[in-house]
């Protein structure tokens, strides 16, 4: 995995450098394809130093940002949370060709599901996709377009755990 580390608006020392791409080379053993290319952000904010990691993977954006007052410990935070991540989306995909494999198995028991659907005029992507995608970038809500309806489409998280979608008229 190629390892991209930069520091926005600071020097990044070469001890910090080479930490950061040691430990985010472990990442490594979650990818079987060929492997992708991991951007650090590394910056300071109000005191802290602030580690922000996307890493592009078939289609979804992997993203971690972590803030802390020592630098090594924010790359270790946004490495675990990377880790999370990797392990969240290796299972959706696991559940998901399990459900192919076995249709009438229900994929989604037990798990938050679209529960609301809202209209609002906007343009379009697939909800199920959009959902992954936003829980792993860590935001309440997702703006999509939606290959079916040629629509643009906003997934987000309610309140009792569950997702909602917005679609346009």
């Amino acid at each position: 995995m190629e390892i991209i580390v930069r520091g926005k608006n600071v020097d990044v020392n070469p001890a910090l450098r080479q930490y950061a791409e040691k430990r985010l080379a472990k990442i490594g053993r979650y990818l079987r394809q060929s492997p992708p290319t991991c951007q650090v952000t590394l910056s300071i904010e109000r005191e802290e130093h602030v580690v922000e990691v996307m890493v592009p993977l078939n289609g979804v954006l992997l993203r971690a940002e972590e803030r802390n007052r020592e630098a090594f410990s924010a790359v270790d935070a946004v490495v675990e949370k990377l880790e999370r991540q990797f392990e969240k989306y290796k299972t959706k995909l696991q559940r998901r060709d399990k459900a192919e494999i076995t249709p009438e198995a229900k994929s989604g028991e037990g798990e938050p599901s679209i529960v609301r659907v809202k209209h609002f005029v906007m343009k379009p992507m697939d909800p199920e996709e959009a959902a992954t995608q936003m829980e792993l970038l860590g935001h309440d809500f997702f703006v999509f377009e939606n290959p079916e309806t040629g629509t643009m489409n906003v997934v987000y998280r309610r309140k009792d755990g569950n997702y909602g979608l917005i679609q346009p008229e």
